[in-house]
C-alpha cells in the first residue's frame, strides 16, 4: 500500500448545479487520467439514461456532457493511502479542497456515489448536506442497471 496523489482536476463551470462525489480514482481511471474510466463501472452509462443522453464515450465527450447537463464531478479524497483500487483499503485520506467549486458555482445538492464517498465527506466536510446514492462501482453488483437508475433519477429534481 501506498501514498497516492489525485491526479484529476474536478469538472464543474460557473452553471453547474450540482456535485457528484466519489471517493478516489480507481487504478484504470487513475490511468485514464479521467474519473470512472473502467469499463465496468456504469457512472457514465447511468447518468446518461437518467439524462436521456447518449453514453458520452472519450474524455472530451464526458467533460462537454458534464458541462452542458450543470453536473460538477470531483472526488473526496486529495490523497491516501490504497492498495489498488479498493474502497475497503483507503488509509490516511487527505480531503480535496471544494471551495473553489462553492466559491465558483450555485451548488443545490451534493451527492455521493456510494457509501466510502459518502462517509468521508461526512467525516471531513459539515457545511453542506450530501446525498448517499448507490455507488456505480461494478463490485456493487447488488444494484443492477435500472436499480441504480431509479435511485440516481433524484439528481434531475436539481437539475
Amino acid at each position: 500500500m501506498s501514498g497516492v496523489v489525485h491526479p484529476i482536476p474536478p469538472v464543474f463551470d460557473k452553471n453547474s448545479k450540482i456535485l457528484i462525489l466519489g471517493s478516489f480514482p480507481s487504478v484504470k481511471s487513475r490511468e485514464a487520467r479521467f474519473f470512472y474510466g473502467h469499463h465496468q463501472n456504469r457512472f457514465w452509462k447511468t447518468l446518461a439514461v437518467v439524462l436521456g443522453a447518449d453514453t458520452p464515450e472519450t474524455v472530451p465527450e464526458k467533460k462537454r456532457f458534464l458541462i452542458e447537463n450543470k453536473i460538477a464531478l470531483w472526488d473526496v479524497i486529495r490523497s491516501c493511502e490504497i492498495s489498488g483500487s479498493a474502497d475497503s483499503s483507503i488509509k490516511n485520506a487527505e480531503p480535496n479542497d471544494l471551495s473553489e467549486i462553492f466559491a465558483a458555482a450555485d451548488i443545490g445538492a451534493v451527492f455521493a456515489n456510494g457509501g466510502t464517498a459518502h462517509g468521508l465527506y461526512r467525516k471531513f466536510f459539515h457545511d453542506k448536506e450530501i446525498t448517499k446514492l448507490p455507488s456505480t462501482s461494478p463490485a456493487n453488483a447488488a444494484f443492477s442497471l435500472e436499480r441504480l437508475v431509479r435511485e440516481w433519477k433524484i439528481i434531475l429534481d436539481y437539475l
